[in-house]
């Protein structure tokens, strides 16, 4: 039996057209405010009307703001971090801070109707309180982007790496928990060779349908959960040639959670659960219901069965508790806290096994 691959190792994706319009939108917004500062903070220092500086103001950030970011988009397309390395990113702040200390005070001056180029006029220190404030307003806003983007790409990175070990960890569980089924199987094939060959030879067959759907391909961590009553089918048709009608089953799953995704072998192992401990000690045997339903925006999966029970302190016996705890690290490595797995005894005899999380949109 061969194991499954690991899955590939996440890659970046790449940049969204729309992510970068809305990136450079909100960073138009925030020099925005930081202008409407700017222009308050002149007011209460220097006079003058605050409308005056407000046009100055937005002017040469509007215009830093455009050419810095348009550049650095241009300059970065198809990469994971949006800020060009190097020197190109410090020529394209210099330019930036050039081209909106001019364009800005000319159209301020435009505004105001003082003569052309007088910012320029260095009477009054009126030119380099311009250029200081013009630097540092702008770098220092290059420099807040910078950081919320190289904060955003660790976050990605991060969310990668996560996404990778939860991936392996997921495999690793499912790679425990086929050989867990087959060799119960087997051990229940050697034992009706001995004493039910034709019936040996059909759960043959059986065993080897179920294995020829189930490792044929690639493995996917998540399946419909249609696919998944359907195997879990092949599976009690397998146990049903062993046990007889001893063996009985209900497979309910309503048309409109057939394409909910759920992670392969999810409820396998509370069947193998209800047979081992509620069926199979029962001369009688009993029947076994699976049923999936969706309550309050959660999904619920129950595995009912009409078996003797288990009170909820007792030990498992022998490679009983294997499945529930593949079942709850699952979960767990899935959905963590907002998933749930619960064993309640029935009042007229045997066990339901629920599981819920939250339903995937």
């Amino acid at each position: 039996m061969s194991l499954a691959p690991l899955p590939p190792t996440p890659t970046p994706p790449s940049p969204v057209p729309g992510e970068d319009l809305r990136d450079m939108l909100r960073h138009g917004l925030i020099t925005a405010v930081f202008c409407c500062l700017i222009a308050s903070a002149l007011t209460l220092t220097k006079g003058g009307g605050w409308a005056d500086h407000l046009v100055y103001s937005l002017a040469i950030g509007t215009i830093s703001w455009l050419f810095i970011d348009g550049c650095r988009l241009l300059l970065t397309r198809g990469r994971a971090i949006r800020w060009p390395f190097g020197a190109r990113g410090y020529v394209v702040v210099v330019v930036g801070v050039t081209l909106g200390f001019l364009g800005g005070n000319l159209i301020g001056d435009a505004w105001v109707g003082a003569p052309t180029f007088d910012f320029l006029d260095f009477a009054g220190h009126k030119l380099a309180t311009a250029i200081v404030i013009t630097i540092t307003a702008t770098v220092g806003m290059c420099f807040y982007f910078y950081s919320l983007g190289k904060s955003k790409h660790l976050q990605g990175q991060i969310d990668l790496a996560q996404r990778a070990a939860t991936e392996a960890r997921l495999k690793l569980l499912e790679t425990q928990l086929e050989p867990h089924m087959l060799f119960n199987t087997l051990a229940n094939l050697r034992v009706l060779i001995t004493l039910d060959p034709p019936r040996a030879v059909t759960m043959l067959d059986r065993l080897n349908s179920y294995l020829r759907v189930t490792l044929s391909g690639s493995r996917a961590l998540s399946h419909p959960l249609a696919a998944e009553f359907d195997r879990l089918g092949d599976y009690l048709e397998l146990m049903a040639v062993r046990m007889g009608p001893r063996l009985r089953y209900t497979l309910d799953l309503p048309d409109d959670l057939r394409d909910v995704p759920v992670p392969p072998l999810l409820l396998q192992p509370l069947v193998e659960n209800a047979i081992r401990h509620g069926l199979e000690p029962q001369v009688e045997g009993g029947e076994i219901t699976v049923r999936a339903r969706h309550e309050g925006g959660r999904l619920v999966l129950d595995v009912c069965d009409t078996g003797q029970g288990q009170a909820p302190d007792e030990a498992p016996s022998e490679g009983g508790g294997f499945g529930l705890t593949q079942v709850r690290e699952r979960l767990a490595t899935l959905h963590g806290d907002t998933a749930a797995l619960k064993l309640t005894p029935l009042r007229e005899g045997g066990t339901c096994a629920s599981i819920s999380f939250p339903l995937t949109p």
